[in-house]
């Protein structure tokens, strides 16, 4: 690594390093007070509290990182420009790809990183940060919160539900086990789906088997049925998982080509999948953002430019990358595009803006 590309480096992730800490500690301060009413509601242990949060930080400094990228590129080489350590780079023959390149190329990296933490760190916080939310604060069971293969049992009753989707009031492939007193089975059965409507599950189609001392005795099939099961899409609901964080991109592609394998719809894990692989390179598409905005903004870009102008991006590309993803879980967009769309989008805005910028 030569000297010049030393020092960039160098001023980059200072900036880089003060950026992610500011955004992280923000985003965990809004979650405290969001939190805290609950904590205090249940009476939660202190270390309860510190558990919890620190658990939270992989997965909000994944969700920051590109905020950070963005900040600090524009920082380094705005820096750079106002300082006229830009010209002089120019006047010694240093193109602008000889000195945007290294920043580029940590982007990149950036993005592997965030891609492994995705992958293998921030759906573990996750699923202890739940579970100290949900057992240990709430003393809800854990248990409950599934999505597929869920066992209950209710009365004399045992039911087994292959996918719950709480977010549309949907449960797939319910199977009621009816049990005497004696624990023998008389009677079972088989909903392909059912959903929640008006305070009830209703089947939309449904067998009903009865049986005696172990034999078949009676067997009727019906439409539009309601069906004896008290829960309600709540208790499905897995907590802070809208977008399955707690699942990494192998368990999402596994569950995913099960659920299409038993013909149900996996329609939903398959753009939270696609998502996963996206996501992380939003750090590098913000990289490559930030080095036509500095070369604009030249020697205007201060820093209250420079994060006015991170926070304004990053809450388009989140608002942008959530409707893309609402219209892929809706099946309007193929999964890979919905995921993808966004830094697609961002990065052709980035070589417009290039095209405009004097080098």
């Amino acid at each position: 690594m030569t000297l010049i590309s030393r020092y960039i480096l160098g001023t980059f992730f200072r900036i880089f390093g003060l950026a992610l800490a500011a955004f992280v500690g923000l985003y965990l301060l809004v979650d405290f007070f969001e939190r805290v009413d609950n904590f205090i509601e249940h009476s939660a242990a202190a270390h309860l509290y510190l558990s919890y949060f620190a658990l939270k930080v992989p997965f909000i400094a994944v969700q920051v990182v590109p905020l950070a990228c963005l900040l600090a590129v524009f920082m380094t080489l705005g820096g750079f420009s106002r300082t006229n350590e830009l010209t002089a780079m120019h006047s010694a023959g240093i193109s602008l790809l000889r000195i945007t390149l290294p920043l580029l190329i940590t982007g990149l990296l950036i993005s592997l990183l965030s891609l492994l933490a995705y992958e293998y760190l921030v759906p573990r916080c996750v699923k202890q940060a739940n579970n100290i939310y949900t057992s240990k604060v709430q003393g809800r069971p854990v248990g409950v919160f599934k999505r597929s293969r869920i066992w209950l049992r209710e009365g004399s009753k045992i039911v087994n539900i292959r996918l719950a989707e709480a977010e549309k009031g949907q449960l797939q492939g319910v199977t009621l086990y009816d049990f005497d007193h004696s624990f023998k089975l008389i009677g079972r059965s088989d909903i392909p789906k059912a959903s929640y409507v008006n305070g009830h599950w209703e089947a939309e189609s449904l067998i009903e088997r009865r049986f005696a001392s172990g034999n078949l005795v009676a067997s009727q099939t019906g439409n539009d049925q309601a069906i004896d099961l008290k829960l309600t899409p709540e208790d499905f609901r897995v907590p802070g998982s809208k977008r399955n964080e707690d699942l990494g991109y192998r368990e999402l592609r596994s569950l995913a080509s099960k659920l299409r394998a038993e013909g149900y719809n996996s329609t939903r894990f398959e753009v939270d999948m696609h998502a996963r692989l996206a996501t992380p390179f939003a750090s590098l598409i913000m990289a490559f953002l930030g080095i036509p905005f500095a070369l604009r903004k030249g020697r205007d870009s201060g820093l209250a430019l420079g994060i006015a102008m991170s926070v304004m991006i990053g809450v388009v590309y989140f608002i942008l990358q959530a409707i893309l993803l609402a219209f892929g879980y809706s099946s309007a967009l193929p999964p890979a595009l919905a995921a993808w769309s966004a830094n697609l989008l961002f990065f052709l805005f980035g070589c417009w803006l290039f095209l405009g910028t004097d080098s």
